[in-house]
């Protein structure tokens, strides 16, 4: 057993929570989402988490037995963690809020969807904690979403790209020699996923990479990694299946540039590349770092 309090102060340190500010992302995002539905988000969330949209979301019994890992909010992780959560246990997530990005071989996604109030009321009630970090874990120099697919490749970084002031979200690294079918199959068995998105050349010859955890659909990032030598494109999203205009758009823009790039691009879905890290990396760290259990909660679905 182990003190909430303990918990998440050493995780606030290591993510530098206060330090890094407002989640770019979610302190837009998560109140569109609640507003919308006309939830009282800013009262029912832990007053840190309002302000920098990382840490520390719901607030639950100071005694904490076991910890949950798992990327994304949806029914079935949020279903799984009320039902095999003890009083006071704790739920680490990449996402407060569940994205539903599409899926290249099925129906295309709503974006961002919030969490359904029976669940958020089922969570305070059975006493249990909720931790959601994002870009901090993708900007860690220590424990990162990347970081943690590098690794899992057995890759050595040799350079970085998309950069949010100093720190990059994509790292170019060399891994040993392969070809554009097999980095496929390797992904598909690393992530456990059914099959990945493909587009681009395909090669009989790759050492370098660019990798980048989650959506890392954007034209501009990939002609970075390009022109940094990168082969092929390793991230959760190469299209953009989100079902509006922007998400058309997007993808739009990704096929004009699929006709010229010289890279093999794949995606693994946003969800299977950010559960790398905690099926890893955050699995082993909490077990190192406090007297407590873990319990990885993957996704039914990875593409949604």
């Amino acid at each position: 057993m182990e003190q909430l309090n303990t918990i998440v102060k050493r995780l606030d340190t290591l993510f530098q929570v206060q330090e890094s500010g407002p989640d770019s992302a979610f302190s837009r995002f998560v109140p569109t989402v609640y507003d919308a539905i006309e939830f009282d988000w800013k009262s029912f969330f832990e007053t840190g988490f309002v302000t920098y949209f990382n840490g520390l979301m719901i607030r639950g019994a100071e005694q904490v037995e076991r910890v949950h890992l798992a990327v994304f909010p949806t029914d079935n992780v949020l279903e799984r963690f009320i039902s095999e959560a003890n009083r006071g246990d704790l739920l680490f997530m990449h996402h407060p809020i569940l994205m539903e990005c599409g899926d290249p071989h099925g129906e295309w996604g709503r974006g961002f969807v919030p969490v359904k109030e029976e669940y958020l009321i089922a969570i305070k009630e059975k006493e249990l904690s909720v931790y959601t970090c994002h870009h901090p874990l993708d900007l860690n120099e220590t424990i990162s979403t990347s970081k943690a697919i590098v690794k899992v490749l057995n890759g050595r970084i040799v350079d970085s790209f998309c950069y949010e002031g100093d720190k990059a979200f994509g790292l170019i690294c060399d891994i040993e020699d392969t070809t554009t079918e097999a980095l496929i199959q390797q992904l598909e068995s690393t992530f456990a996923v059914p099959y990945v998105d493909v587009e681009g050349k395909v090669h009989g010859y790759i050492n370098r990479i660019a990798v980048i955890a989650g959506c890392g659909d954007k034209v501009s990032w990939m002609k970075e990694a390009e022109g940094k030598g990168a082969q092929a494109y390793v991230t959760g999203e190469i299209h953009c299946h989100i079902d509006n205009d922007y998400g058309r758009k997007r993808y739009a823009e990704m096929d004009a540039y699929i006709q010229e790039t010289s890279m093999s691009l794949i995606g693994v879905s946003h969800s299977a590349s950010e559960y790398i890290v905690k099926k890893n990396e955050m699995n082993t760290w909490f077990q190192q770092q406090f007297d407590v259990g873990t319990n990885l909660i993957p996704q039914e679905k990875w593409w949604l």
